[in-house]
């Protein structure tokens, strides 16, 4: 078992988003840079954390991957915070720094890059992919050994559009880092990402918080391959 990363088990995905919507809620009080990812278990979260705290005009939003589409496109991952989020809010965030997919992979990435600068996150929320990949960081990708902070990215499973992504130094520099998982099609990469060695087979596997505190909040069903 890593001993790097407080795993949190919790009995259903449920009780996952509400765990995750309690720490955001406080994450949003307490101001500072907030990173969203996409997926159905955030999806819940967001809803949950609006609700939880709809004043967030301490923080700044910022996200660690997206789809190269338009804004206002179903395979955004800003499309989804801003539904289920944003417009759910009484203040909005201080600043919301979105990623232009629509700009193509590597103009967005530069200009995410350029607007990032040396910012550190203080709550990074991820998941991982049934392959055991994080934001767009895909298996034995070679985007896993780049350094710059922001990488084009191509996409590694459906839909097969092109990404930008926050590489791994990027996202082991926050401060916290909080990933979410749910599903027994988690169980897999959930082991090898916290109970194997680091690998690049797994790159959940590479992403821990260098200066600070990693969790896992985990449904019964995704840590169910994990040994107790």
């Amino acid at each position: 078992m890593s001993d790097d990363v407080e795993l949190v088990i919790v009995e259903d995905a449920n009780e996952v988003a509400a765990a995750v919507a309690a720490r955001l809620a406080h994450a949003a009080r307490e101001g500072g840079h907030i990173v969203l990812t996409g997926g159905t278990t955030p999806e819940q979260a967001y809803k949950e954390a609006a609700e939880r705290e709809p004043d967030w005009s301490k923080a700044q939003i910022w996200w660690s991957d997206e789809r190269c589409v338009p804004p206002h496109d179903d395979l955004s991952n800003y499309a989804l915070a801003k539904r289920t989020l944003l417009d759910r809010l009484e203040r909005n965030p201080r600043a919301v720094h979105r990623i232009k997919g629509e700009l193509g992979k590597e103009r967005a990435a530069a200009d995410y890059e350029l607007e990032l600068g040396d910012t550190v996150f203080d709550l990074e929320l991820l998941g991982i992919g049934k392959d055991g990949h994080v934001a767009s960081l895909f298996p034995n990708a070679p985007t896993l050994q780049q350094s710059k902070r922001v990488l084009p990215a191509e996409p590694g499973l459906e839909p097969f559009v092109d990404r930008v992504t926050l590489s791994i130094p990027a996202l082991n520099s926050a401060r916290e880092i909080l990933f979410a998982v749910s599903g027994a099609e988690k169980a897999e990469a959930t082991r090898r990402a916290f109970a194997s060695k680091p690998s690049p087979d797994t790159p959940a596997s590479l992403v821990r918080a260098r200066g600070g505190r990693t969790t896992a909040i985990l449904d019964r069903a995704a840590a169910a391959k994990l040994r107790a």
